[in-house]
């Protein structure tokens, strides 16, 4: 494809350790979604990859920008994202930080509890939240249930009061879990979605949108143990569309749709350029011998998900050998794969899950690490250990340009 062409070409070319984003197939990633869920407005959970490149890739295709802080607010901004078109989609946000988003000309706040919707009143006078309703995440790597969103009584509750405050209740939104596996969990949130509206509707609140938040998963992870990850879009895509279809149905009136994707845009987009620092072996407590491959890259550098996650990893200058399936195991260990810090927890394959490696390695040779353009950029460390940020490279754009480190 393509698309694996540009950045297997960029991977190739790269001297040094690099992040590199493939924007043309972000981009194209994005046109097949609205493709796929015609009347679904998108806005970009830029936490997972925030390059202004890729924010302003996609705001010339269409698409509006989710912002957690007044951080994002303002790159999104710079990145020429229309403020009519960014939302605060944090529902955990200081008294400063509503004066400031609302000062930078946001009127869309997210929200989830009485304390919030108040503080939104005082310091974002007339302006429309929506609130978030918790969902279980069950099926999803991070069900993110906990954190953030309430019951659909106090749901109710929200909204009630900020119509008596001022503010304009307009919708209701949901996340079913970062990397969310199965479409069983979209049609549980869509009837959470369906009691909340009706119960706001006895109530002569009449919402204008519902937001359907991120969720939507990539599609060439593989697990801690190195299966690869088959989510199945057909059934996902179906169960959104039957559920947006359900929830015009029970709404008193016009209904709008919104969704916050991030790691479904970029994630199969991106690849790391790291480098081999040593294959080792060493005999353990437990009196097992173990080889461990360490890389110039790991969790404080951009393979922070490594809590659920294995990536695919590919070593050009041995025959173009993939680690996920290598022809002659016989040229090959099992080696746990681990980043460069002194950091315990700076490594995977631990639990059983080892990596088959090239037996011959060796300092400084490349090693291609496969689907990271989500969360790569964003977790990024200040340099734990003295290890450095990765610098990033956008391909696939008209003019590639370096982007901030």
């Amino acid at each position: 494809m393509a698309d694996e062409n540009r950045l297997t070409a960029a991977l190739a070319a790269a001297s040094s350790d690099r992040i590199v984003l493939d924007l043309a197939g972000i981009e194209e990633r994005y046109r097949d979604l609205t493709e796929r869920l015609p009347g679904v407005s998108v806005r970009f959970a830029m936490k997972a990859c925030p390059v202004d490149e890729v924010i302003a890739g996609l705001t010339a295709h269409g698409a509006g920008v989710d912002a957690a802080s007044p951080g994002e607010i303002a790159q999104a901004v710079s990145a020429g994202v229309p403020v009519r078109d960014i939302h605060f989609g944090n529902t955990i946000k200081s008294d400063q930080d509503i004066v400031t988003a609302h000062h930078l000309g946001i009127r869309d706040f997210a929200t989830d509890s009485v304390e919030d919707v108040a503080a939104i009143a005082r310091h974002a006078p007339g302006a429309r939240v929506f609130c978030r309703l918790a969902v279980d995440g069950e099926g999803a790597l991070w069900p993110l249930s906990r954190k953030c969103g309430c019951s659909v009584t106090d749901a109710v509750r929200v909204l009630e009061l900020a119509r008596e405050l001022g503010l304009v209740p307009a919708g209701l939104s949901i996340h079913i879990g970062s990397q969310q596996m199965t479409a069983g969990a979209w049609r549980a949130a869509f009837g959470r979605l369906a009691d909340a509206i009706v119960a706001l509707a006895r109530r002569g609140i009449a919402l204008d949108h519902v937001n359907l938040g991120g969720g939507l998963p990539a599609q060439h992870y593989l697990d801690r143990r190195g299966v690869a990850l088959r989510p199945p879009m057909g059934e996902i895509f179906e169960a959104i569309r039957a559920g947006t279809r359900l929830l015009r149905a029970v709404a008193p009136g016009p209904l709008d749709f919104v969704m916050e994707p991030g790691r479904y845009l970029v994630a199969d987009h991106g690849a790391i350029r790291a480098h081999v620092s040593r294959l080792t072996t060493r005999q353990l407590l437990d009196g097992e011998r173990a080889h461990w491959l360490y890389l110039s890259c790991g969790k404080f550098n951009g393979l922070y998900e490594t809590d659920q996650l294995r990536y695919r990893l590919v070593f050009p200058t041995h025959a173009d050998l993939d680690a996920v399936d290598i022809a002659d195991p016989a040229d090959t260990v099992p080696a746990v794969i681990a980043g460069p810090t002194c950091d315990s927890d700076d490594a995977f394959g631990q639990e059983g899950g080892l990596v088959r490696v090239p037996r011959n390695l060796r300092s400084g040779d490349p090693v291609w690490i496969l689907a990271c353009g989500a969360y790569s950029v964003s977790y990024l460390t200040r340099g734990f250990n003295g290890f450095s940020p990765l610098p990033c490279e956008v391909v696939g754009a008209r003019e590639p340009e370096p982007c901030p480190a």
